[in-house]
């Protein structure tokens, strides 16, 4: 017998323990081919020679590294050390601070141009131009109009990941359904009003994709960014290391980007999942 669940209306099904099974299940399996891959690389380089050892060091010796680099601090510091306060966390508020202003001004201009062909024709060429262009190849530009600071620094993130956004929120404001914006109309919703309750929702899940790609993007550009000319940030301390063939630093640096990608990633679902809950919801009904 179906339970009516108290609060949400939704219906549970005997089934749904099986659901959580297979769920649990697959998140399990993912960890444990990850565990043996990192398994593996720690097996592996028992067979490495001694003096070729120091480039490819164990995992176990990058986890200890990384814990005394960044995890060794004091509790009233959250057990972060200055070095991790003095590069880990400017390199974040980059990061952060560069994706959020291309997020904005990516699914403004986008929604605007897919909703205006007239518009998209004038503009196409321009983005298609500026999107081809290798961001690394425009820090030369942005050196010499903000010089060496967080300014420069920003700038190439958002140049850089602005275009994915771009592109998928146009793509998303142009599958709007004729009808739905025609039944609008009858209803004489306002133009605010169709683009709030109709445009924006139906250009969601593009848009979303978008933002998940420039998101991964802004990891990379923020530590190329970082690697000319600044004096802080993870980028910056995986060119000291690099430079100063500290190989446990700089595969501790190395790690740590492949940790924060990974987390934003996973937060992103996260938060995908709960707002397009309902597109889920109606592409199951549709299937």
């Amino acid at each position: 017998m179906a339970l009516r669940a108290s609060g949400c209306g939704g219906v549970i099904g005997p089934g749904w323990r099986t659901r959580a099974r297979s769920g649990l299940a697959a998140i399990g399996l993912r960890w444990l081919v990850f565990a043996g891959a990192v398994a593996g690389w720690q097996l592996a380089t028992r067979f490495v020679p001694e003096e070729r050892k120091m480039f490819f060091p164990p995992p176990s010796a990058i986890a200890a590294r990384m814990a005394q680099m960044w995890f060794s601090g004091s509790a009233d510091h959250a057990f972060l050390t200055e070095q991790a306060i003095g590069n880990v966390l400017p390199s974040l508020g980059r990061l952060l601070l560069g994706w959020s202003l291309a997020a904005v001004s990516g699914v403004a201009l986008g929604v605007l141009l897919g909703r205006s062909q007239r518009a998209l024709d004038y503009a196409d060429p321009l983005i298609q131009f500026f999107r081809a262009i290798p961001p690394p190849a425009a820090i030369p530009v942005f050196i010499v109009l903000f010089k060496l600071g967080d300014a420069m620094r920003v700038s190439v993130i958002v140049f850089g990941v602005i275009w994915p956004i771009v592109l998928n929120a146009i793509e998303g404001a142009r599958s709007v359904e004729s009808v739905q914006l025609d039944t609008a109309r009858v209803f004489r919703l306002t133009r605010a009003e169709r683009l709030l309750r109709i445009v924006l929702p139906a250009a969601a899940p593009k848009i979303f994709a978008g933002l998940r790609i420039s998101l991964s993007m802004s990891l990379i550009l923020m530590v190329v960014s970082e690697m000319i000319g600044s004096t802080d940030g993870i980028g910056f301390m995986l060119n000291e290391a690099k430079s100063s063939f500290m190989l446990p630093d700089m595969w501790a640096c190395i790690a740590l980007l492949g940790i924060l990608g990974y987390g934003f990633n996973a937060a992103f679902l996260w938060i995908e999942r709960h707002l397009l809950a309902w597109h889920r919801g109606l592409r199951g009904v549709a299937d």
